[in-house]
């Protein structure tokens, strides 16, 4: 009996461990989005606020280069910021509220939902960008 207690203990503890892990992954900004040539600034800009304002983002802050915004998902909140230049656009976490964001061993890590809204995000950005390409 003691070692079947011993066994559930370990083996729940276990279980519990990996359910904490599984709701965290590495942060990582996503890869920048290539901005095609003949583009204007305003067509860039634009092609950014649709695809932010598509996907639910709020924009709090604009810029020259830089545009801040924010996520309301339910009671989660993420913030990030959002430059470019003439050839790229870079997607950067800034912070975040209910996404399990924590730094251990020098490493950062958080909610592994918040990778895909930015995902999303420049996956978004990157087809506008082509779209308006096109004209």
């Amino acid at each position: 009996m003691r070692v079947l207690v011993m066994l559930l203990s370990v083996f729940s503890l276990f279980a519990f461990s990996g359910a904490v892990q599984a709701r965290q992954a590495p942060l990582a900004d996503p890869a920048p989005v290539s901005i095609p040539a003949g583009l204007t600034p305003e067509q860039v800009v634009k092609d950014i606020k649709r695809a932010l304002i598509g996907r639910g983002w709020t924009i709090t802050a604009e810029r020259a280069g830089e545009i801040d915004t924010t996520l309301y998902l339910r009671d989660h909140v993420a913030i990030v910021r959002v430059t470019w230049d003439a050839q790229t656009i870079r997607i950067a976490y800034v912070d975040s509220k209910n996404l399990d964001y924590k730094v251990r061993n020098g490493k950062t890590y958080i909610h592994p939902n918040y990778l895909g809204w930015v995902s999303n995000i420049a996956k978004d950005m990157g087809t506008n960008l082509q779209l308006s390409a096109l004209d």
